[in-house]
């Protein structure tokens, strides 16, 4: 009972925190980007994980859908995560209209450093982006948090005696946001179906997996795309993941360090 006041308590405070200013600025997107880098995540791994952000702000695809979006503008952040306290904002609030922009907010993503490298917290993860829509000099006609992964939650926290993605999703969707994405990247017996189960959720939602870190780049591109049109992926592109998935659990298990 203690637990459930306590995430009633977190939920109202991230609540009262997306009344938007008197002078924010009107954005057709409100986008925080939730990066895993948790132990399992090598350094070669995170590395390229980060060059996927980058790649994918710097290529056309991903500047034309922004520049053709609601408004012709979105605001995103991009932040790390690991264990329950391990949540830090590498790069702040920005806004991309143009170009230039858009080549500016990926220069930012290259030129931070990773942040930890300890547990996998998903929940607490999901709790700290909502809160961050709140006072961001943003208002946006759709919030939407993007969270990347290698694995499932395996830390407990003050949401949920469990290590589960569930608690922290339904709190930032009653909170406010509009639809959590996932992004997990393959490798893990079964994480496909843990974060549509556990970390997808909202109005046109949707999981589009990397099948390794490989592939990364293209999928964030693919997915940056998808969430900035608010065009949710076909269910048949979505099957043929399933079928990378089938492929890889026999070839590859994913180590989990400090699990």
């Amino acid at each position: 009972m203690k637990k459930l006041f306590k995430a009633i308590a977190v939920a109202a405070l991230v609540g009262a925190a997306y009344l938007p200013s008197a002078h924010a600025v009107p954005v057709g997107l409100e986008l925080v980007l939730l990066v895993d880098v948790s132990g399992s995540v090598d350094s070669t791994e995170f590395g390229l994980q980060k060059t996927g952000y980058v790649n994918a702000f710097n290529s056309a695809a991903v500047q034309n859908a922004i520049l053709g979006s609601q408004l012709g503008a979105i605001a995103v952040t991009f932040v790390e995560w690991s264990g329950n306290n391990q949540q830090s904002q590498r790069v702040g609030w920005s806004m991309i209209n143009s170009v230039a922009s858009a080549q500016s907010f990926a220069t930012a993503i290259n030129n931070s450093t990773r942040a930890f490298t300890g547990r996998t917290a998903i929940q607490d993860a999901m709790i700290f982006g909502s809160g961050l829509f709140g006072n961001n000099g943003y208002e946006g006609l759709r919030l939407v948090m993007d969270v990347s992964g290698d694995g499932a939650d395996n830390d407990t926290s003050g949401c949920n005696t469990i290590a589960n993605a569930r608690c922290g999703r339904d709190i930032a969707l009653a909170a406010g946001v509009n639809a959590i994405n996932g992004l997990p990247i393959l490798g893990e017996s079964g994480l496909l179906s843990y974060y549509q189960s556990n970390v997808q959720g909202g109005a046109g939602a949707f999981t589009l997996a990397a099948n390794s870190f490989s592939d990364f780049s293209a999928a964030v591109e693919r997915k940056l795309v998808t969430e900035i049109t608010n065009k949710t992926p076909e269910p048949g592109s979505l099957a043929l993941v399933g079928l990378a998935l089938a492929g890889l659990v026999g070839m590859r298990r994913r180590r989990r360090r400090n699990s």
